[in-house]
């Protein structure tokens, strides 16, 4: 049975830390098909716990981007499981998996465009979370490559804040002695909970709880929000692979490498695409206040904050159709 997406191998991938990814492929799935002109090429990439398939709730016929219209190519993030990851890895990295930077992803990404897809221009980048800290890094990366970006719920660098906010549920899974150091013999269930656990809190907004929004999700109560979320990640999630993506995030920062060697403000200055700037005004962990700063050293940004008492959660398909709404409108500004 054929996979329902396709892979693009890579070889011995050589990352900026220095290290080596042996043997390593990216996965992806396009739709749609690209135009004469390859001027129609949207790239979402896929956030913390997403795959190619949860992006689907970002596009369709008669939407901003619309597969009738847009070649759109979803690429799995290296360590989601689909992707390179700890958990299907040859090599048994465990949790010495090599440290794998948002400038790793796009240059992977950018050798699957140009060497497989025939792709040398591209309209939008666009994402949720980790997705928009891989389209603020595609534009800086490869800047005479972008035409547009719009990451929502996100940030070109990862904050001392957020960093606190990933160290602590990193510190909930870590503590399951089952975990082992990263040698598990069987998946360490109550920290994956634990994990989904802390994790919830900071998803939503506390006007989220406050107002009893997750009723509107199906839970009479936020302790039964809690369990379903501990069951969603010790049942669909790799705990090697939770912290590879964790290491991955947390090292974001679109003027780690080469081309700026840590000037953060160089980075921003040399994004040529027109970008619009999407925080939560409620987001916990992806501040406005990130995104404000980082648009005054962007030369073609708009700060478009959204307030929702969603939080994070706001961008998910069908949370807050106010923030679909928005969101919508700001894609068929960026896009031809």
């Amino acid at each position: 049975m054929s996979k329902p997406y396709n892979t693009f191998e890579l070889g011995n991938l050589d990352l900026l830390s220095g290290d080596v990814l042996h043997d390593a492929w990216i996965a992806y799935k396009t739709h749609g098909r690209l135009s004469a002109r390859g001027d129609n090429v949207v790239v979402l990439p896929t956030f913390y716990t997403g795959t190619h398939a949860r992006n689907e709730g970002f596009f369709g016929p008669g939407r901003a981007i619309d597969p009738e219209r847009h070649f759109v190519i979803c690429v799995d993030l290296l360590g989601n499981g689909i992707s390179s990851s700890p958990s299907n890895s040859a090599r048994a990295y465990g949790a010495k998996y090599p440290l794998v930077q948002m400038w790793d992803n796009i240059a992977c990404q950018h050798r699957l465009l140009t060497e497989a897809l025939g792709v040398d221009r591209i309209a939008l980048v666009a994402g949720w979370s980790m997705a928009g800290s891989q389209a603020y890094q595609w534009a800086a990366q490869y800047p005479d490559m972008v035409d547009a970006i719009l990451p929502f719920c996100a940030s070109a660098r990862t904050s001392p804040h957020n960093s606190v906010f990933l160290e602590g549920v990193k510190a909930a899974l870590c503590a399951d002695q089952t975990w082992d150091n990263g040698n598990y013999k069987s998946p360490p269930v109550a920290g994956l909970k634990a994990f989904g656990r802390v994790y919830a809190g900071w998803a939503f907004s506390q006007s989220f709880y406050r107002e009893g929004l997750y009723r509107q999700l199906g839970f009479e109560t936020p302790e039964d929000l809690l369990k379903d979320w501990e069951e969603d990640h010790a049942t669909g999630w790799d705990a090697n692979n939770l912290l590879a993506k964790l290491a991955t995030w947390k090292a974001g920062d679109i003027s780690a490498g080469p081309l700026y060697e840590g000037n953060f403000t160089a980075a921003l200055g040399a994004i040529k695409a027109k970008a619009i700037l999407m925080p939560c005004t409620q987001d916990l962990y992806f501040p406005p206040q990130d995104n404000a700063i980082e648009a005054r050293h962007m030369p073609n940004a708009a700060f478009r904050p959204y307030d929702s008492p969603w939080g994070h959660c706001a961008a998910n398909p069908g949370n807050d159709p106010g923030f679909t709404k928005q969101l919508e409108a700001n894609i068929r500004e960026l896009l031809p």
